[in-house]
């Protein structure tokens, strides 16, 4: 029986990784991780790492790897189902009793799974023994594919006239088979017809490995047939919550911290053939959030390598369009173009894998480059195409939901923008771009606010307003009642502010007599004098600043509760405790 996500997450909620793990590992803290010493092999230098922000263990020695589930199942020989059990006990939780919906959801994926791993299963074996697929072998050598590829990627062929749905039609419903997607009922003739007859299969399997979906290529050249087809969404299959090859292309992000993105079968089992076996295809479908924020939780660099022809290209943008909001510091995005008319199937049959390898490092352009190329080639030099162009890459900048990247991105963009105007004069160049700092000192500043924590950057910007606006925070002076700040030098100032604003008027900074470096390096960091740089002399603007940022403190010392709360939690495992915690998250949601 299948368990609900609802609950699976809520057990991880009650434990971390280092919880569990600790009552077989010994553990020493070690940065943001925990290390000791491998449950999986005899070791005298600790090679296993558990990480509790992303909720996994690892042993380099073994390449083990998994969320508390796995390690149960892995350490105690214990079943799935057995390990939850084990663990919502640890976790003070009451075990799971299934509804009748669970039920009947649990028995129509054990339905669709026998169904696909039969279908498949037997196709592939046909494939390799059936001496009538002949035509299906020779096109298969042809693209330089042999035995051990058709093997690992569990590729099939379906002849043209097949019987299995006769076969698997006494063992489950027409209804039941008809979910699949691999049939469907011809009106016309009123039989069921396989979907993917003379057709090359490639199972789309999901990311336990299991065949959930399948891909299908003709063999021969025949106009009025689409050359690729996809089986259509179920139940349990949805294209754009998928990657073809996830399965296997993840377990190798241990060694490797970059994924190929190609767009076909073919490309991903081409270029595992060459060797290159950290690839995946996106399944006929734009690329969505989905797909990016899985490749994200194990890669750090998605390399977006289509097909070398208009089409790849189109396909590209839209992907670039739809992946720059994502970007992290951590994380990168990048495109490789091939030549005109090669796929990276054939590109590399032709070239090899130490030149595709060598390619790619001096080819591929990073995500802000290309939608900075692909947009200047449609401007004209005059102001008003300029125009058009500078509000579109602003435009596109202010989707990017990282600050820094989106800082980063923006200052990209004017630097290339002011390269382009050779009608305007230097002068009206320097008026235009003189709010935006230099790259060099941009990265100066950059690596000044780095040492900066985001809790002291928040209380710089509270203290920035109270300093730069006396008279107006003290007519309003009831907003600072129960505001709390965690850094001792800024709470000292804060405390000093405000005890001065409710015993004098009329004052002046000097007032204060607040050390001027102190003061110079507020004014420097505070992040709020880029939003209030457009309106500085708007009360009601800086009160609502003013507001929303003690606002966002208050969340943050609801933060720190909550994280002490869950330190105690794993230790004491109280439901008291577990309830206190749950009331400070819900306050959390609500602020």
């Amino acid at each position: 029986m299948k368990y609900p996500k609802e609950y699976l997450n809520e057990i991880k909620t009650r434990l971390k990784v280092s919880t569990v793990v600790s009552k077989t590992v010994a553990l020493k803290k070690r940065g943001k991780e925990f290390v000791g010493l491998s449950p999986f092999k005899n070791e005298k230098t600790p090679s296993f790492t558990v990480n509790d922000e992303k909720e996994f263990y690892h042993c380099f020695a073994t390449s083990e790897h998994g969320n508390i589930f796995d390690f149960i199942m892995k350490t105690q020989n214990l079943k799935f189902s057995e390990a939850v059990k084990h663990l919502a006990q640890f976790a003070g939780m009451q075990p799971y009793i299934f509804s009748k919906q669970d039920e009947e959801r649990e028995k129509k994926w054990k339905e669709y799974q026998s169904i696909y791993n039969q279908y498949v299963d037997f196709y592939h074996d046909e494939l390799l023994k059936n001496e009538s697929y002949t035509a299906a072998r020779d096109y298969l050598k042809k693209r330089s594919l042999n035995k051990d590829e058709v093997k690992k990627f569990k590729i099939g062929y379906v002849a043209k006239n097949p019987k299995f749905f006769e076969k698997i039609s006494k063992e489950f419903s027409e209804q039941t088979l008809a979910e699949t997607g691999l049939f469907y009922f011809d009106e016309k003739k009123k039989i069921n017809v396989e979907r993917f007859r003379g057709r090359l299969i490639f199972p789309i399997n999901n990311i336990s490995g299991q065949p959930i979906a399948l891909g299908g290529r003709i063999i021969e050249n025949l106009d009025y047939l689409a050359k690729y087809i996809n089986s259509p969404e179920t139940n349990f299959f949805k294209k754009g919550s998928n990657l073809y090859n996830l399965d296997l292309a993840r377990k190798l992000s241990n060694k490797i911290n970059h994924i190929y993105l190609v767009e076909g079968y073919m490309d991903v089992v081409g270029l595992s053939k060459s060797g290159i076996e950290n690839a995946v295809a996106n399944l006929g479908t734009s690329l969505t959030d989905k797909q990016i924020l899985t490749l994200n939780q194990f890669f750090d660099d998605i390399i977006i390598c289509f097909d070398g022809d208009e089409s790849g290209y189109k396909a590209a943008l839209r992907a670039a369009e739809n992946s720059m909001k994502h970007l992290k510091p951590e994380k990168q995005i990048s495109f490789l173009f091939l030549p005109n008319k090669e796929d990276p199937d054939s590109f590399v049959n032709k070239k090899g894998k130490n030149y595709f390898l060598d390619f790619t490092k001096k080819n591929k352009v990073p995500i802000h480059q290309f939608i900075f190329d692909h947009h200047k080639k449609k401007t004209e030099n005059n102001p008003s195409s300029m125009a058009i162009l500078d509000k579109k890459l602003r435009s596109i900048t202010n989707n990017i939901n990282d600050s820094f990247i989106k800082k980063y991105v923006l200052e990209y963009f004017l630097e290339k923008l002011s390269e382009l105007a050779p009608y305007t004069s230097q002068r009206n160049k320097q008026n235009f771009f003189k709010k935006t700092k230099s790259l060099e000192s941009t990265r100066k500043y950059f690596k000044e606010s780095e040492k900066l924590s985001g809790v002291e950057l928040k209380e710089f910007s509270l203290l920035y307003l109270l300093i730069n606006n006396l008279k107006l925070v003290q007519e309003n002076i009831g907003i600072l009642e129960n505001v709390k700040l965690f850094t001792e030098v800024n709470k000292q100032i804060f405390n000093k502010t405000v005890s001065i604003l409710k015993t004098k008027s009329d004052l002046i900074l000097s007032d204060l007599d607040i050390d001027k470096q102190l003061i110079d390096k507020i004014n420097k960091f505070a992040p709020i004098k880029y939003i209030l740089r457009n309106r500085p002399d708007d009360p009601h603007h800086v009160l609502e600043l003013l507001e929303d940022i003690i606002r966002d403190l208050n969340n943050l010392d609801l933060e720190f509760r909550i994280q002490e709360l869950e330190s105690k939690f794993s230790k004491d495992l109280s439901e008291v405790t577990f309830n206190e915690l749950k009331e400070l998250k819900k306050k959390q949601n609500v602020n």
